[in-house]
């Protein structure tokens, strides 16, 4: 039995969530992002037949499209409904996966003995739009690879069927760019020497392809000719992300406690970028010697960049700490999480710091955690006796 994938994607959702909110907004060219020195994190298709794009910087784009309007934006609002399309697609999906705030996979293979598929996932779409007021574009293929560049192709408010024996036809034209992992350096490397299209990389040998851009060289081959295994991950929605350090001695050294509170921060902060989540709220948490437990908390803007949650941890560690009793443990929480497809901020951080995450990121990605660290977290190493916690609904 062919599988019968869908993705889903709502359209311009920051986008579409302020024009609920603001009917006035309707047909006009729009940026939700930072001031002058920020960045664009989403613009509507009415701003980008000018040429701005998500991640911009905000006085870029305003020069391309000097008559567009600028919002902040309010992430607490996009979550709570990102929350609502999830219950809505949650309660009647068999298997249903959240890639990001506003992007979500569907396994319905075999719906088709009791319904169509495409016909099922249409009506899906539109109660989608009943219940929540925001447009959504779907594809429907055999895969995860297939069905997202089908989805992106039909925005907005598309609605695609490709089914098995129309794939390659469907791909073969389109741009290499289309293709999950296909980035601007693989774009230019494969462009230098005449591959653009999907159909020209799908007809290269794929021992080729791995010599010339690494390991993922071959996955690459494979989604270029359609290929793709990967399973519907069912959804669950994480809680909270924290660490805790026991001390092999007890301590009152406030420099030492500092520098390891900072480099559980870093090391959080990393892995929630790399799962794509944000933070709303922070936790400190404090054991004294005589096992007395104490926590402090407080609410944040959504963001995951360490510069932001590090002062915010320390903070709360001097409103914390005021017995002056040695410590044997500390602990850092962030709860309140949101998905985002965004590394840090974009409502407030500039694009100079947007290189700068994007390039630390990388370097821990490929050479470990402690490849790159902040002066401040150093005594936090990968070799400390700390506990990871996860919790999950």
């Amino acid at each position: 039995m062919a599988r019968a994938i869908v993705h889903m994607d709502l359209d311009t959702f920051f986008v579409s969530c302020e024009r609920l909110n603001n009917s006035q907004l309707e047909g006009i060219p729009l940026i939700i992002g930072g001031g002058d020195r920020g960045v664009v994190a989403s613009c509507s298709y009415e701003a980008r037949r000018f040429g701005v794009r998500s991640a911009m910087p905000t006085s870029m784009a305003l020069k391309l499209c000097p008559q567009a309007k600028v919002i902040k934006g309010d992430m607490e609002r996009y979550s709570q409904l990102s929350h609502t399309v999830t219950e809505v697609i949650q309660e009647k999906a068999p298997v249903m996966e959240k890639a990001s705030i506003d992007e979500f996979y569907l396994d319905i293979t075999g719906m088709d003995r009791f319904h169509g598929c495409y016909q099922w996932t249409e009506e899906l779409a539109q109660r989608v739009v009943k219940e929540t007021g925001l447009p959504i574009s779907f594809a429907l293929s055999i895969n995860k690879t297939v069905s997202k560049i089908g989805c992106g192709e039909g925005k907005p408010k598309g609605h695609l069927d490709i089914p098995e024996d129309q794939v390659r036809t469907f791909l073969n034209p389109l741009s290499i760019q289309k293709i999950p992992m296909v980035g601007d350096v693989t774009f230019q490397l494969l462009s230098r020497i005449g591959i653009r299209t999907i159909q020209t990389l799908s007809e290269m040998p794929a021992e080729v392809l791995q010599r010339m851009i690494g390991k993922n060289g071959v996955e690459i081959w494979k989604k270029a000719n359609g290929i793709d295994n990967n399973p519907v991950e069912p959804y669950t929605e994480r809680k909270s992300i924290a660490t805790e350090h026991t001390f092999v001695q007890d301590t009152i050294d406030i420099a030492h406690l500092k520098s390891i509170l900072s480099g559980m921060v870093e090391k959080l902060a990393f892995q929630l970028r790399s799962e794509e989540w944000l933070t709303s709220t922070v936790v400190v948490k404090i054991r004294y010697a005589n096992f007395d437990t104490e926590t402090k908390q407080c609410k944040i803007a959504y963001t995951s960049a360490d510069h932001l949650l590090t002062q915010k941890v320390l903070s709360l560690f001097d409103a914390l700490y005021q017995r002056r009793m040695r410590l044997r443990l500390v602990g850092v929480r962030f709860s309140g999480l949101v998905r985002g497809t965004y590394q840090i901020d974009l409502f407030e951080d500039t694009q100079e710091m947007l290189s700068l995450y994007a390039a630390m990121d990388k370097m821990k990605s490929r050479y470990g955690f402690d490849a790159v660290m902040r002066c401040a977290g150093a005594a936090m190493k990968p070799n400390t006796k700390d506990t990871i916690l996860k919790r999950k609904s």
